[in-house]
């Protein structure tokens, strides 16, 4: 297979650091899915050491295209948030820090939007008109807006506001809310009911894909929502981070 079919790819997350090599023409995973910890504290030398370690471990070819997700808003290589990792990352230049740390060029994007690239290219959003929202439920939420095919970059939909709760979506309603507070699928799904119904009258999508790595449990929670816009697992789950880094390297 020509290496231009093969990229890598690197999501970076809250708890966990993930790679992969990736069949483009498919949408798929070549390799294992190498993981390892996030460092405590997740500051920018030591998310680079992981990184290094994963990518060492996938034995990877400097020929390949190489796009590394990350969880915050991403502009122009600059990170502009930091979801669940160090402070340090607000107004950070981490594409450069990450292509002078690993001596190459790379792609650098939001952790959200590669996956709805995923999901727009190889899974429940391919060939769908109209806007898709993908939410990601783990640690946080992320979002990707995907309109007839386009993605409209950080969108940050996790972090609308509770009026007068002083908390925002992420911190009712993620997957880590649920096990925080110890919920039920019923009591953790009447939560998503206000986030999705609340996005749902803000945007009118035409559909919702449900992504991480709950989605695999969709069953649980999917079919007790409300909406009057379908909504349906994403068939990556927790490699479209993956898969969408690697798509958007060679684009």
């Amino acid at each position: 297979m020509a290496s231009q079919s093969l990229a890598v790819g690197v999501d970076i997350g809250g708890t966990g650091i993930k790679a992969g090599i990736v069949d483009l023409q498919k949408g798929e995973l070549r390799s294992d899915r190498i993981k390892v910890a996030t460092p405590t504290g997740a500051e920018p030398p030591d998310v680079l050491v992981a990184v290094k370690e994963v990518l060492s471990i996938l034995k990877v070819d400097s020929d390949l295209a190489l796009g590394v997700a990350f969880p915050a808003i991403v502009k122009n290589g600059r990170t502009l948030s930091a979801a669940n990792v160090s402070p340090k990352w607000v107004g950070f230049e981490a594409e450069q820090f990450f292509e002078d740390g690993l001596g190459r060029d790379i792609h650098f994007a939001n952790d959200a939007d590669v996956a709805g690239v995923a999901e727009m290219r190889y899974g429940a959003a391919k060939d769908q008109p109209g806007l898709t929202i993908l939410t990601t439920l783990g640690t946080g939420i992320g979002s990707a807006l995907l309109y007839n095919g386009v993605l409209v970059p950080n969108s940050e939909l996790g972090h609308v506001q509770r009026a007068k709760h002083g908390k925002d979506a992420e911190a009712y309603a993620a997957y880590s809310a649920m096990e925080r507070d110890h919920l039920s699928w019923k009591d953790w799904a009447e939560r998503l009911q206000w986030y999705y119904s609340y996005i749902e009258f803000l945007f009118s999508p035409d559909l919702f894909v449900v992504g991480g790595g709950v989605s695999k449990h969709a069953d649980q929670f999917v079919p007790l929502l409300d909406l009057k816009t379908p909504i349906v697992p994403a068939v990556h789950r927790n490699n479209a981070g993956i898969i969408g880094a690697a798509a958007l390297a060679l684009d």
